[in-house]
């Protein structure tokens, strides 16, 4: 499908999020939570690759454009707020997905209302990347965003210099990197500071979680979302074969069909608690 509309919503402490709509903008659809270093905008081919809903709105946070700033007393509790106006706007929504940090603000919005289903592909969970927080915010404040790409890449992902290298090789892309690297310390650090709930979406009726068959069982997204997947033992669980965390850049289409055939009205998800992930895409 389509973009049809950009709206705009006030979330309050002189901030905003903007939510790209794709499909009927009035139909019930499915509300999508990109993580960090990511914006809606990198979103849009697997959102015009889901026709399982009528519509797909997808969250640009704050932080990036053309969305407002963090503000002095963000957290992660401000995200799920912001959800929860997006949520509020969107309220016909029938189903939720979050990407690695937006897994996670997803997972954690099905704690506060009712939901009837959340997906969420590689969500992350504190301590996730803190060894890298002091390096962080010694390049954030001296607005070196070319550091703090490369230590994103490096230190967290685990990626090695030749990719560094390879993609700083595109001067497009890599200023569109250090662009969205700026919120990066302020989300990690928020990230962290919260304490791990022992529990995550238990007002969702459905949840699925996806790995990356690159990643399963490999620190440090694999090995995140086994901690995630432990709060969440009723969960589906399904793998995207060939793909690691970067599935939407990478084979948005295969992601975007994954994701069809996990809505409700599709194939049903992993008997809960059955332990074994399953190959959802070939």
């Amino acid at each position: 499908m389509e973009q049809t509309i950009q709206k705009k919503l006030p979330v309050g402490e002189d901030s905003w999020v903007t939510v790209d709509v794709y499909g009927e903008p009035e139909a019930p659809g499915l509300v999508v939570v990109p993580g960090a270093m990511s914006d809606a905008h990198a979103w849009r081919r697997v959102a015009t690759a889901i026709d399982a809903w009528p519509s797909v709105a997808v969250v640009n946070r704050r932080g990036r454009a053309p969305s407002g700033p963090l503000t002095s007393t963000y957290s992660l509790r401000t995200e799920v707020e912001d959800l929860g106006v997006v949520l509020d706007e969107f309220h016909r929504a029938k189903a939720l997905f979050g990407w690695s940090y937006g897994g996670l603000i997803a997972l954690l919005a099905a704690d506060e209302r009712p939901l009837r289903q959340v997906i969420a592909y590689e969500p992350v969970m504190a301590p996730f990347g803190s060894h890298a927080l002091p390096d962080l915010k010694s390049a954030e404040e001296t607005a070196d965003w070319d550091s703090v790409v490369s230590i994103v890449i490096q230190r967290i992902s685990g990626l090695d210099a030749a990719h560094v290298d390879a993609l700083r090789a595109d001067p497009q892309t890599w200023a569109a990197l250090c662009a969205l690297s700026r919120p990066a310390h302020a989300e990690l650090a928020a990230l962290n500071a919260t304490p791990p709930p022992d529990a995550m979406a238990r007002r969702a009726d459905r949840v699925d979680l996806i790995v990356g068959r690159l990643n399963h069982g490999t620190a440090p997204y694999g090995t995140s979302f086994d901690d995630v997947r432990e709060r969440v033992p009723r969960a589906g669980v399904h793998e995207l074969h060939g793909q690691g965390h970067m599935a939407h850049l990478q084979a948005p289409t295969e992601l975007g069909h994954l994701i069809n055939s996990l809505a409700v009205s599709g194939q049903p998800s992993s008997p809960p608690g059955d332990g074994a992930p399953r190959r959802d895409a070939p």
